[in-house]
């Protein structure tokens, strides 16, 4: 009981003083990796991490390491990708502009991932990808393409990924549409949030599709009771991809 008031007085000045809302995150998750805060910041409680972030700002930065999940991989899951490749890009095709957003996009590999496969598609140089993610200070972005590039074409795959690639800051618990998109890919992040802030995020990216855009989520996410249910019909159930009425 203890610890649930001291972490709920710890989010809410996180809140407060830094403007960073985990406060509809789930509890059992953050709970496990404040603890690995509380060892790493030599804290005995809570509150103690609470008076230590209050005081000393630039701690905060490096407490959002704990605070966010920076855990992808370069063509995680790679069902989802062949539905992206078979039902998606289909209809992409159709357009002469493309836009695509990747929710919570953590060290950058999903977004990467999009590219690669829109420019094996040849819709690369036709797209704009936004990469966005709460925690501005996840390492890796900047050197990824070098990565990729060097398996897939050296220098100029490796430019036409960072001309395609926008990486920004957007917390779907607090900040609205930015863009309207043909296609928008949050998977892994919704099960790090509590019911009340699935609906709010997923409402912001219904918002952001054009009509007849695509969704796709996590292997343990679903549309399925959410408020925004009615608005998509599943395309592709066992990939977890949606398709915008």
């Amino acid at each position: 009981m203890t610890d649930d008031i001291e972490l709920g007085l710890l989010l809410d000045a996180i809140y407060r003083v830094y403007h960073y809302d985990f406060r509809a995150y789930s509890e059992a998750s953050l709970k496990r990796r404040l603890s690995n805060a509380l060892t790493h910041f030599h804290c005995d409680n809570f509150s103690r991490l609470q008076e230590r972030v209050l005081r000393e700002p630039q701690l905060f930065t490096e407490l959002l390491r704990f605070l966010t999940v920076q855990v992808s991989d370069l063509f995680r899951d790679a069902s989802y990708f062949r539905a992206l490749r078979e039902t998606v890009v289909p209809y992409l095709q159709t357009y002469a502009s493309l836009k695509v957003w990747v929710a919570g996009c953590a060290t950058g590999e999903e977004a990467y991932s999009i590219a690669i496969l829109l420019a094996e598609e040849g819709l690369l140089d036709r797209t704009l990808i936004y990469a966005t993610d709460i925690n501005h200070a996840a390492g890796g972005r900047s050197s990824l393409s070098d990565y990729y590039a060097a398996a897939y074409g050296g220098a100029v795959m490796d430019r036409k990924l960072r001309k395609a690639i926008v990486f920004s800051d957007h917390s779907l618990a607090t900040d609205t549409v930015f863009a309207e998109v043909q296609f928008a890919s949050c998977r892994n992040v919704l099960i790090y949030f509590e019911r009340q802030l699935q609906d709010r995020a997923l409402g912001v990216i219904e918002d952001s599709l054009c009509r007849k855009g695509f969704l796709g989520l996590g292997s343990k996410e679903t549309l399925r009771f959410s408020t925004v249910a009615a608005q998509f019909i599943e395309r592709v159930p066992e990939a977890r991809i949606y398709q915008k009425l």
